[in-house]
């Protein structure tokens, strides 16, 4: 709940990306996917308040350069930032990525920040959908119940693996 709460408070008073980062890292367990899990779920939610379906997408094409212009990704960590954008997609659609298996392979411990990414990304798409400030966005979306984890947590999965 915590992080849920970091994410959608700072972005609704308009915080800094990198501020939010800084907010969040403490809350990141060493080769853990959390708080990465939350943020998909989040993403998730975003897609579902704005009434992305698959009679009316979301369109992807263009979506970092207009919803995430602060941020710069190269080469790796383009398709680390795919991977978490399609992964909340995939949730939204009624499935479960494997995020063991992706995560495993990157080697880095980063991945709860490509899903923090995703999210702001998806939110900021989906108050632009609706017509209205990504401040009454994250307000609704603190409304909903977050998601239950997992019955297995993915966090303890990764931690094995690495």
């Amino acid at each position: 709940m915590t992080a849920r709460r970091v994410l959608l408070d700072g972005l609704a008073r308009d915080a800094d990306i990198f501020e939010l980062v800084s907010e969040l890292a403490p809350l990141h367990p060493r080769d853990n996917t959390f708080p990465g899990e939350v943020f998909i779920r989040i993403a998730a939610d975003a897609l579902d308040w704005c009434g992305a379906s698959r009679a009316d997408p979301l369109p992807l094409e263009g979506l970092r350069e207009r919803y995430l212009p602060e941020c710069a990704f190269r080469g790796r960590q383009n398709a680390k930032l795919q991977y978490a954008v399609l992964a909340a997609a995939a949730v939204h659609g009624g499935t479960g990525p494997d995020l063991l298996d992706e995560v495993a392979s990157w080697q880095a411990d980063d991945f709860w920040q490509y899903a923090m990414y995703a999210a702001i990304t998806y939110i900021r798409a989906a108050a632009s959908r609706a017509g209205v400030p990504v401040r009454q966005a994250c307000q609704d979306l603190a409304q909903r119940p977050g998601d239950p984890a997992p019955s297995r947590p993915l966090r303890d999965a990764v931690e094995a693996v690495i």
